[in-house]
């Protein structure tokens, strides 16, 4: 079986999968607390998306830990693919959800300081910068767990 560093059950996945839970909790944080994101239908999807990678990302994070722990990687063929299918569908989700948010946050801060005070755009734009780490992180652990489910066929 041939050793992919990124692949699920090693250091490198555990490291990415708590790098997806952070930047996609603070993205979460960043745009729910204190704000009146519901207003923007771009926001309310960032939302959704963080709000579905959180769950994703730190299942997997337990389980890179629990074969880390035992030494001994799960990577059984179905499991692989669902797990590259999850965070394909992720990546792309949370790509459309960063974008969207980014515009949306470029349209109101240059169209009228009335629509988005300084505080709130500033905001809005960190919880932006912050899904966009997300989706890069994801985006990088499918690319690893496709290249290990391509190598071991």
């Amino acid at each position: 079986m041939v050793e992919v560093p990124g692949a699920l059950g090693t250091k490198v996945s555990l490291f990415l999968r708590l790098g997806q839970v952070v930047f996609s909790s603070a993205s979460l944080l960043f745009m729910s607390v204190g704000v009146q994101f519901y207003s923007y239908t771009s926001f309310c999807f960032l939302v959704t998306i963080m709000g579905l990678v959180i769950p994703w990302s730190t299942t997997l994070t337990m389980l890179d830990m629990y074969s880390l722990f035992i030494r001994c990687p799960v990577r059984v063929p179905g499991i692989m693919v669902i797990v590259v299918v999850g965070d394909w569908v992720l990546s792309i989700l949370s790509l459309a959800a960063a974008c969207a948010s980014a515009s949306v946050v470029d349209l109101l801060a240059h169209f009228d300081r009335s629509y988005c005070p300084l505080r709130l755009c500033g905001r809005y734009q960190i919880s932006a910068s912050m899904a966009f780490v997300s989706w890069f992180l994801t985006a990088i652990s499918c690319l690893f767990n496709l290249w290990f489910v391509a190598s071991s066929s």
